[in-house]
């Protein structure tokens, strides 16, 4: 194989790395815009299984990433972006024309969650977004655009439809529940991420029975499973902060943004002598130009 060959390979393959996340965030925004259409002509159910694909592809995207080592600012500000359409636009308009299309003046309450999903991501962009936490401040966006597009498939239910749960005000309800996702969003109420999942640890196999569990509810019992888990996992949130909170055991952000700059500004002389050292050209000793060096 010539050099111009491996040459080559090198530079294909970085790229190619590079456009597999990139091309699943995009997927994850193409969902978005369906679920929008569909909701539009009045596919609901259509509308909630592309907000569910789109989280999917939006939890792809990162995983592999990380698995090539092809993240960059670029996918992490395009990821947001679409992350603002699929899980705050997209799902405020289904609740639109679902529940709100109408009323007057109702729509408000969509622009609001919607306000809500944009800030809350371009905090996590400034906090969070590249450090190693245990924990999201507010609630992650995909989790509260999935509640409301999932809330039309779990009303279709016999568990919605056969219960004393059908007899609520749901109409009225679902405006404080928008208000509600909304301003945990901006909140610093902690969310726990995906439990590690492994064998050795207690906390390795309650993470791999919630994730199977999660994978048996989603595979087999979709429409019953999504929304009631869903909203467990906001309560929790919820409940999980406030014990802690008595508790005065509840992480501090700030200590975490702190100690990540301080890392940072450790490493990045040493980072940038390694730099100036690589750039450095390596000359001949016995060469004009190294007596030059060697004498000034």
């Amino acid at each position: 194989m010539s050099a111009d060959v491996q040459e080559r390979g090198r530079r294909v393959r970085p790229r190619v790395a590079i456009a597999l996340p990139n091309g699943f965030t995009l997927a994850n925004l193409f969902f978005g815009i369906f679920a929008i259409v569909a909701a539009s002509r009045g596919e609901f159910e259509a509308a909630a299984r592309y907000i569910v694909f789109g989280a999917i592809a939006d939890t792809l995207d990162g995983r592999i990433a990380r698995a090539t080592h092809s993240g960059t600012r670029f996918g992490e500000e395009l990821d947001s972006l679409v992350d603002a359409i699929s899980f705050g636009t997209a799902p405020a308009l289904i609740m639109y024309f679902a529940v709100f299309k109408d009323a007057r003046w109702e729509w408000i309450f969509c622009f609001f969650f919607t306000a809500c999903a944009v800030m809350r991501l371009a905090r996590f962009n400034v906090e969070q977004a590249g450090r190693k936490t245990t924990h999201f401040a507010g609630l992650p966006s995909p989790a509260a655009g999935m509640t409301l597009a999932t809330y039309y498939w779990f009303s279709q239910t016999s568990l919605y439809t056969n219960t004393i749960i059908e007899d609520l005000p749901w109409h009225q309800m679902l405006r404080w529940v928008m208000l509600g996702l909304g301003m945990l969003m901006i909140s610093n109420v902690q969310y726990a991420k995906v439990p590690t999942v492994g064998f050795r640890t207690v906390k390795g196999l309650l993470g791999l029975v919630l994730v199977v569990g999660t994978m048996i509810g989603v595979i087999f019992l979709p429409k019953q499973f999504f929304f009631p888990a869903l909203m467990a996992y906001v309560l929790y949130g919820i409940g999980r902060t406030a014990f802690l909170g008595l508790l005065d055991r509840l992480p501090n952000g700030r200590d975490d943004l702190q100690a990540a700059v301080i890392e940072e500004d450790e490493v990045a002389p040493l980072a940038r002598r390694r730099r100036r050292r690589r750039n450095t050209p390596r000359s001949n000793p016995g060469s004009s130009e190294s007596r030059e060096d060697h004498s000034a």
